[in-house]
């Protein structure tokens, strides 16, 4: 299954392996989920996930970034506009989502989210992701 996973949801899941982010990451390190991203979403995620304050194990980090560039899908997204986006570093994620033909993003951070229902797209929590994948 293809989708698209905010920053936010990676961090959480190395941070607390047990919690739903964690078993999403889990997902995608299985081949399971196969995240869409594009330059600028590889690029947050290495910025993000090789800080200091995580405290992740270089390895750990590295080798998940390394499975995504491995497996992933790499997408040319279309610029969007919309004046009801909160944060202009969430436009990436719905581009790529639309450009993949995904059907949801999945974020910790719903409300920063919200503008991708006029898009078709939805954002899903890992909780509620992972309800609607075992249905």
């Amino acid at each position: 299954m293809l989708i698209v996973v905010d920053t936010n949801v990676l961090v959480s899941g190395l941070l607390s392996p047990d919690n739903p982010p964690g078993r999403i990451v889990d997902l995608i390190v299985a081949n399971v989920l196969q995240l869409a991203v594009d330059d600028r979403i590889m690029a947050e995620y290495e910025d993000v996930l090789t800080r200091e304050p995580f405290s992740f194990p270089p390895r750990q980090a590295m080798a998940l970034l390394d499975h995504v560039r491995l497996n992933g899908r790499l997408v040319s997204a279309v610029p969007i506009y919309s004046k009801k986006i909160p944060d202009p570093s969430d436009l990436p994620f719905a581009e790529v989502a639309l450009a993949a033909g995904v059907d949801v993003i999945v974020t910790g951070n719903k409300t920063h989210f919200a503008f991708v229902a006029e898009l078709g797209l939805s954002a899903l929590s890992p909780r509620a992701f992972l309800r609607q994948l075992l249905e």
